[in-house]
């Protein structure tokens, strides 16, 4: 409780309700329901009220697993490697069974992606052992597998 300048009491200033804040995090980007649970959770008046807004948001599918897997690999993918790929997607608390097609997806054009990447970054096969770990260790920081990066630094596109 505050006093205004008259001596009266008013109630302190609540902040925005938890639904507000879900969909303020909502607008933003998407977030998987663990991201969110654990947003709002300091914000929550109870577990039964945050849990009520977490259900609301996915019947009225503003908040979607499928999509924010979707857009995990719209933003990484072009960049990184399955493997990071990956570890961002459980980073947020997606479940396997979310992450499986995607991660198929990706698996089956990582050498490409790791070209494209590799061909940015350097352009020419390394013509020195020191230049040649140096690529191998940037696209294992990328997380490419690697007989794709072993493929790529060797300029080899059979195997």
């Amino acid at each position: 409780m505050t006093s205004d300048p008259e001596g009266l009491r008013v109630p302190a200033p609540q902040g925005p309700s938890l639904k507000a804040r879900a969909l303020r995090l909502l607008s933003l980007r998407e977030q998987s329901r663990a991201e969110l649970e654990r947003k709002l959770r300091p914000h929550a008046e109870s577990p039964e009220a945050l849990q009520a807004v977490l259900e609301w948001l996915a019947a009225k599918d503003l908040q979607s697993e499928a999509r924010t897997v979707e857009w995990v690999v719209h933003q990484r993918a072009a960049k990184l490697g399955t493997t990071r790929v990956r570890d961002e997607m459980r980073q947020r608390g997606l479940a396997p069974e979310d992450m499986a097609e995607a991660l198929e997806t990706l698996r089956q054009t990582e050498y490409e992606r790791a070209r494209q990447v590799w061909q940015q970054k350097f352009g020419t096969v390394a013509d020195s052992p020191q230049a040649h770990a140096r690529q191998v260790r940037f696209l294992a920081s990328r997380g490419f597998a690697p007989e794709v990066i072993r493929r790529v630094v060797q300029d080899r596109d059979d195997a």
